[in-house]
């Protein structure tokens, strides 16, 4: 099929004329302007992608093959609310998951976003990114295509951390700010969608904010330091870090991927964090036992990670480099 070559943001220097292959000359209509250069316009016409109509001396078009438009048809420019809902059905659907309660404005209907994951052909495994998440619609979308179909899209949310006022009846029911909404709706979606439909697809997530570094700034010039200082540098993690946190920043700098599977397990009274069953094992805990350092090498891991503050002593962490090469000698081994 053929499309429009001209475009209504007029540019001076793309408003020249055309000679077509009957010698013709064509202007864009009035107000308008070829939506190319003339230097591109002219390598479009010797690549035969301009048509001319039958005749030779209509006003140029874009030839479009199907093979550019994968399969299907072309989507039309407008779409009818009849087909892909409104902000008001958008609304209605968000009232409904959180019993009758109209906590955000103007959210887009999951239609509207299931219609454009549809003509973008995402595929099995492919991501979706939505950079302005709002009431994580997408997320919504995304899972109920994926009951349909039975593909396994992913998606990444992402939203800035906006308040919410603190006079307001969101506020009061727990949602401090925009994302908590968006979450909650990503939870109460996927209960719904599963009570639907049965789908027996992946219907978990994670939340990640965006922070600065667990480790401490320990690079200061000796004039801006005192002796009581020097006490807070015994650690160069930050106090308030978790070990979630801690592993999280592990991962990133390994460059595995944070969506892989994770679990935890208490061994001997600490905690140990499992990554995609022995890719990363790691305890950030205190005072680790040989019994616990045992358990962990004898799972062969690839990567072996723990905080300076797990060794009581050097001798100790000498004792632990000691077992893994003994138990485990091909095991990358990390301290923080």
């Amino acid at each position: 099929m053929s499309s429009d070559m001209t475009v209504k943001t007029y540019t001076q220097s793309y408003d020249y004329p055309i000679i077509t292959p009957s010698g013709k000359v064509v202007y864009p209509t009035r107000g308008r302007c070829w939506f190319t250069s003339k230097e591109n316009m002219q390598k479009l016409i010797d690549d035969n992608r301009v048509w001319f109509g039958e005749n030779g001396d209509n006003i140029p078009r874009l030839k479009r093959f199907l093979s550019e438009v994968q399969d299907g048809i072309v989507p039309l420019t407008i779409w009818l609310y009849e087909e892909v809902g409104h902000n008001q059905e958008g609304r209605q659907e968000l009232k409904k998951l959180f019993n009758n309660k109209g906590y955000f404005d103007g959210p887009k209907p999951t239609r509207l976003i299931k219609k454009i994951l549809e003509i973008a052909d995402i595929s099995k495994d492919e991501i979706v990114l939505d950079f302005f998440s709002g009431s994580a619609t997408t997320a919504h979308a995304l899972m109920q295509l994926n009951s349909e179909d039975k593909v396994r899209r992913k998606y990444i949310m992402i939203q800035i951390r906006e308040e919410i006022d603190p006079n307001s009846e969101t506020y009061k029911d727990g949602y401090k700010n925009i994302c908590d909404i968006g979450k909650e709706r990503i939870r109460r979606a996927a209960k719904k969608i599963k009570e639907e439909t049965g789908a027996d697809i992946d219907y978990g997530f994670r939340v990640f904010r965006l922070d600065t570094t667990n480790m401490k700034d320990v690079y200061y010039r000796p004039d801006k330091l005192n002796q009581s200082d020097l006490f807070d540098l015994m650690s160069n993690i930050k106090e308030d870090r978790t070990g979630e946190d801690l592993l999280i920043q592990v991962m990133l700098e390994l460059g595995l991927e944070l969506s892989l599977p994770m679990a935890t397990r208490i061994i001997d009274g600490k905690t140990v964090y499992y990554v995609a069953i022995n890719s990363l094992i790691a305890c950030f805990d205190e005072d680790v036992s040989e019994a616990v350092i045992r358990i962990i090498a004898k799972e062969q891991p690839l990567w072996a990670v723990f905080r300076d503050s797990s060794f009581m002593d050097d001798s100790a962490r000498i004792n632990m480099e000691e077992l893994f090469k003994m138990i485990s000698p091909n095991t990358k081994i990390r301290v923080l």
